[in-house]
């Protein structure tokens, strides 16, 4: 008995042991810095400071206005900030194609058949070394008007995020503003090839690029005469589209404003590049830097590499990669790793929508962050919605335990609906216990998209594309933003009493989980134990517990709009054992409304808690000491 015992215990901590160094691992490789919570407030940079309300579909600047850089204020940024975020994500800032004159500056016009909207789309990039005119109040300027951003943002005490969009470019990419050596993509390209490892695009050759027929009554510049607009784009020979369409003519729904990036993997799917050793996802960083030093790399990988540190060197502290799972995860290790060993903090997001890749593009490819959109974005929003349950948020966090820091949560961003637009929730209010649970279910950070936070429903009919989501391709107002900038005085007095509201919801979360150290600790659902214990509890509510030293929390949410839940919350015994808890009663406070409490009272090792749950209402309840 003794020695089975004993055998027992050694094999326990055999076990403990190997589970706490694969953890080490883990966070080692993935260089994981668990102080507290971030948070991003992403931003579309145009249209922040606009205060023009007119909103004509395919309006002009005249006509509907633009935001400058100028427009984020000392003020502003502190609001932003107040608002609990630690990074701002200044969204379509490099040169994009735009349908506006700047011929005096250098900069030459662009083809209304190969852009997307009056104001351009921001992932069609046409200088990388330099940002989008339309931004700045001298616009031979521009970069350093946006240099002055960075470092207003950096004295307010927040972080800054731009996007690299090493999938595709413009169709008419023009390198303007190189700096000293840097040669043009495409420049030294072989054009009568389909592919070379060196080249930086891929070609057709033979055959001329075609506008694509319009469908559906679509005009560029919605019909309005323009001397470039005549369906005509010359590019002799026609490249490959963003998309991966290998048709001279693409289709409308293709990204046929870009050209795909080649990356040295030939049409047939051949990498003409090394790969990575195997067990090299175990690697850090460093030994990432190596591995490539001495490495021949595709022309493209390099472009890329440098188009990164040029705007590291200018203060910017990270980037979000569009469409990072269409370009090799190899490139993503050489990348990353040389950002990383110029800053070690650099934030680095990237938007991949298979999960089967996840792993791969965090452990090999270096990336602190990917979009949860597939798994607990999706799964939410039809909880919102009213058809999904809040059962299969426990499956969605059970699938990623050992990347649950690197899925950054969100609920509205540039690509999705906004929350109060009528194909998605048609009321903000639902989206408040779907942001508790988003913001605190994790250690990863939490995103807002600007207006989300005063209920922008994004149903204006800019021009290009259709309502639910704010314009990214149109000169548009945001209005229940404009209400809380008001006229630049960023103090929110237009904005309605539900408006202003809603945003001090989100300004008392957001600072709670920046502050929270059980947000960077443990997690696990009890949502489960109490269906099947608890009277009334269903899977309409979603329950859970964070702790770590400090802090113990137990979180719920209903996510019912009509419905209010009255119930005896159990806390099950592994969860009071672990806290340490004894018989008797303790204290909760609410997180969320510090003026109210309630009790955890501890009886026979289990605790029960008397809760009633108003419609979209949450609890953030904390255990006194």
């Amino acid at each position: 008995m003794k020695k089975t015992l004993i055998g027992s215990f050694v094999s326990l901590f055999i076990i403990f042991a190997a589970c706490n160094k694969d953890k080490k691992v883990a966070e080692e490789t993935m260089e994981i810095k668990k102080n507290h919570k971030e948070v991003v407030y992403q931003v579309f940079t145009r249209l922040f400071g606009n205060t023009n309300t007119t909103n004509k579909p395919w309006g002009t600047i005249e006509e509907n206005g633009v935001g400058k850089f100028n427009d984020f204020t000392d003020k502003a940024l502190q609001e932003i900030k107040d608002l609990g975020v630690t990074y701002i994500w200044y969204t379509g800032v490099p040169h994009h194609d735009v349908i506006r004159d700047y011929t005096e500056f250098g900069i030459s016009n662009d083809d209304p058949d190969v852009v997307k909207g009056r104001a351009g789309s921001p992932y069609a990039v046409k200088d990388y070394y330099n940002v989008n005119p339309d931004l700045a109040v001298d616009p031979s300027k521009r970069l350093e008007e946006f240099e002055a951003l960075i470092a207003r943002t950096h004295k307010i005490g927040m972080k800054v995020i731009i996007d690299i969009v090493p999938n595709h470019v413009a169709r008419n990419y023009q390198g303007k503003t190189n700096p000293e050596g840097v040669e043009d993509f495409g420049a030294s390209d072989d054009k009568n090839v389909e592919y070379d490892k060196n080249n930086n695009f891929y070609y057709i050759p033979g055959q001329d690029f075609v506008v694509p027929n319009w469908q559906n009554d679509y005009q560029p510049l919605g019909g309005e005469i323009n001397v470039l607009s005549d369906s005509k784009f010359e590019e002799k020979p026609a490249k490959w589209t963003g998309n991966g369409s290998r048709l001279a003519q693409p289709d409308i729904n293709d990204w046929y404003e870009t050209v795909k990036i080649n990356y040295g993997v030939s049409p047939d799917g051949r990498k003409d590049f090394d790969e990575l050793p195997q067990g090299f996802e175990n690697e850090n960083y460093k030994a990432h830097y190596e591995f490539w030093k001495d490495k021949t790399v595709p022309s493209s990988w390099v472009k890329f590499r440098d188009i990164a540190l040029y705007w590291i060197d200018k203060g910017v502290d990270g980037f979000r990669y569009d469409m990072a799972e269409m370009v090799p995860v190899e490139f993503w290790s050489y990348m990353n790793s040389a950002i990383k060993m110029k800053n070690p903090d650099a934030f680095l997001l990237a938007e991949v929508y298979n999960p089967a890749l996840y792993r791969d593009y965090i452990f090999k490819g270096k990336m602190d962050y990917l979009y949860d959109k597939v798994a607990l974005y999706d799964s939410i929003k039809h909880i919102m919605q009213g058809h999904g349950w809040t059962d299969h948020l426990v499956g969605v966090q059970n699938e990623k335990t050992d990347i649950e820091h690197n899925m950054l949560h969100f609920l509205e961003n540039h690509d999705e609906q906004r929350i109060a637009s009528a194909e998605f929730a048609n009321s903000a209010e639902k989206g408040k216990p779907a942001m508790v649970v988003s913001a605190t279910i994790s250690t990863s950070p939490t995103m807002i998209y600007f207006g989300q936070e005063v209920g922008e429903p994004g149903d204006e009919n800019a021009g290009f594309g259709s309502s639910t989501r704010t314009s990214i391709f149109d000169y548009v107002g945001v209005p229940h933003h404009q209400r809380w900038m008001n006229e630049g005085k960023f103090d929110g007095a237009k904005l309605s009493e539900n408006e202003s509201s809603l945003r001090d919801f989100y300004k008392r979360l957001l600072n709670f989980s920046i502050n929270s150290s059980a947000l960077m600790g443990e997690y696990k659902e009890i949502h489960y134990y109490n269906k099947d214990n608890t009277e009334n509890y269903n899977h309409r509510v979603f329950s859970f517990v964070r702790w770590s030293a400090e802090e113990k929390l137990i979180i719920i949410s209903n996510f019912d709009d009509n419905v209010t839940y009255d119930f005896d919350l159990k806390i099950p015994k592994d969860i009071i054992s672990t806290w340490n808890l004894t018989d008797g009663t303790y204290k909760l406070t609410e997180q969320l409304d510090g003026e109210l409490s309630s009790n955890l009272t501890v009886e026979n090792g289990k605790g029960i808690i008397k809760l009633k749950l108003e419609p979209l209402a949450s609890l953030i309840l904390k255990l006194g000491e």
